[in-house]
């Protein structure tokens, strides 16, 4: 694909094939991910990828954890609940995304069914963990140069015909995540990215998020025109 066509066309898909991906091709989208640019080219980042039993047993650690009522224990931090413009937007892709389900207002269980999905990582066969190095931890350079990777990573995947949504519901119970994956104690858990080959049959895969104008979001000085 060109750049633009991987940039206009890329949607968080929430719906996969079974289909398992080949770990060469996992390898080829994370090395081009790690081109990415990171502060004074720390590359703080790393990543776990995760698959079959091991995967499976995150899955239900998590959703057992959540029904269960104990709270999340991610180990970034979440700030307060969204107020304002940014309250709007997130009612505003949870609307699409329901319209596209058929998920009614009053409907609990397949609400609370649809929020299940994230814990499981939705059911994608294939979830890469983003961790970044404790030794870095408490320098805002760190999770920009993290945001950094995830998106060329998304992106790299795109372009090869893989589909990924980026979501914090997979890692909710941080514990699971490090028991099943191994993840070592030098490490911060900072975001999941679930992947796989997009089913075009799931409806909400065809929901395209709606974005602010370049005017609402720029601000341009010194320009004559």
């Amino acid at each position: 694909m060109k750049f633009d066509e991987v940039i206009l066309g890329r949607r968080s898909i929430r719906g996969y094939k079974p289909d398992p991906v080949p770990r060469a091709l996992i390898e080829e989208i994370i090395g081009l991910a790690m081109r990415a640019p990171s502060s004074m080219n720390t590359q703080p980042w790393n990543f776990y990828v995760i698959t079959g039993e091991p995967l499976n047993r995150i899955r239900a650690g998590n959703t057992e954890r959540m029904i269960a009522g104990i709270p999340q224990s991610r180990e970034f931090r979440t700030g307060p609940a969204f107020a304002g413009q940014h309250r709007e937007r997130q009612i505003g892709v949870a609307k699409q995304l329901f319209s596209a389900m058929g998920i009614a207002r009053d409907d609990q269980e397949k609400r609370q069914d649809w929020v299940l999905r994230g814990f499981r990582q939705f059911d994608a066969p294939v979830c890469i963990i983003v961790t970044y190095d404790r030794v870095v931890d408490g320098s805002d350079d760190t999770p920009f140069d993290c945001g950094a990777v995830t998106t060329a990573l998304v992106n790299a995947a795109w372009s090869r015909g893989l589909g990924t949504v980026i979501n914090s519901q997979g890692i909710m119970q941080s514990p699971v995540v490090r028991e099943h994956a191994g993840i070592a104690e030098d490490q911060v858990i900072m975001k999941s990215v679930a992947l796989g080959w997009p089913d075009e049959s799931f409806p909400a895969n065809a929901v395209v998020s709606e974005r602010k104008r370049v005017d609402e979001a720029t601000v341009f000085v010194g320009f004559d025109d």
